[in-house]
């Protein structure tokens, strides 16, 4: 066993309820110093992976191929020692995302990802033709305070091993539209979709009933299946934004933009050109991904 590995108990719970943690990763001193060092390089897109601008939803998609800070954070071993235990010992990350929430802002609708073919009909993901069910493993840290005041992620435990959404149905992105939806008196959305077009039954709603909140402090992480079907709470605060940032994990065995060239999300179509893969544990026998040793500034991924 590793350090940091899961232990059997959080294990067998993490396989029953779809997620594990929260767990320490950095001090608050720490994440407040590195949050300080990565913010300003957000916006410094000279050597992103894709060409857009900070306005843009995706602006913060895959900044760990161009920020060092986030380059070294998505190999942390507090963090692959515990995947392992999970997905196997060869482990790749293919996304990170950026998820800012501003005072005011509304909630995440409930959703469950598996091929992430949810705003294309796409799939950005393939788990070998022998597996039936796939979805990717999030790692969601906190780089600020994470509260149910300023929009902590919920989750609703066991929901993690059956589909509820029919991915190949695609989304209309339509933000003005979407953004003016109040449901059950709570304001949502998915960033300019209406999730619920997804259904496989229209009638469906998810019980909130067993939904629980994950608070957590500046500096922790949470684990969980993409397929667990989570949502995030409004920003009700006047001053206290909170940021995350998720890291994605698959086996290496996985296939990423299967025979794609761009993925369009959004409202963008975005070139694949500089992207790849960063293999996080171990190797990649398959061969069939496009693996990146270093990132676009040069400086090279742990492994």
């Amino acid at each position: 066993m590793k350090k940091f590995s899961l232990t059997a108990e959080e294990l067998e719970s993490f396989r029953k309820n779809g997620y594990a943690g929260p767990f320490d990763l950095y001090e608050e001193a720490e994440i407040i110093e590195k949050y300080k060092a990565i913010r300003p390089k957000l916006f410094d897109r000279s050597h992103a992976a894709y060409d857009l601008d900070n306005k843009s939803v995706i602006s913060g998609y895959d900044r760990h191929l161009d920020i060092n800070e986030l380059s070294e954070h998505i190999s942390r071993r507090e963090i692959v020692d515990r995947l392992e235990g999970i997905l196997g010992p060869d482990i790749i990350c293919w996304r990170s995302e950026m998820f800012p929430k501003y005072p005011g802002d509304e909630g995440t609708d409930w959703h469950q990802a598996d091929t992430f073919a949810h705003a294309s009909g796409k799939k950005q993901i393939v788990w070998p033709t022998n597996t039936d069910f796939g979805g990717a493993i999030t790692v969601w840290t906190a780089l600020t305070e994470a509260s149910e005041e300023n929009g902590c992620l919920r989750f609703i435990p066991g929901t993690h091993e059956e589909m509820f959404y029919d991915e190949s149905k695609g989304m209309k992105y339509a933000p003005e539209e979407v953004n003016k939806l109040d449901k059950d008196g709570v304001k949502r959305g998915f960033f300019g979709y209406d999730y619920r077009n997804l259904q496989k039954d229209p009638s469906f709603k998810p019980d909130e009933s067993k939904a629980v909140s994950i608070e957590m402090r500046a500096g922790q992480f949470i684990i969980f299946w993409s397929t667990l079907m989570h949502s995030s709470l409004p920003n009700t605060t006047q001053n206290r934004t909170r940021l995350g940032y998720a890291s994605r994990y698959v086996p290496a065995s996985v296939s990423v933009y299967p025979d794609v060239s761009s993925f369009e999300e959004y409202g963008s179509e975005i070139s694949l050109d500089r992207f790849g893969v960063v293999v996080v544990s171990g190797n990649d026998p398959s061969k069939h991904n496009r693996v990146v040793r270093e990132n676009l500034r040069g400086y090279a991924f742990a492994s």
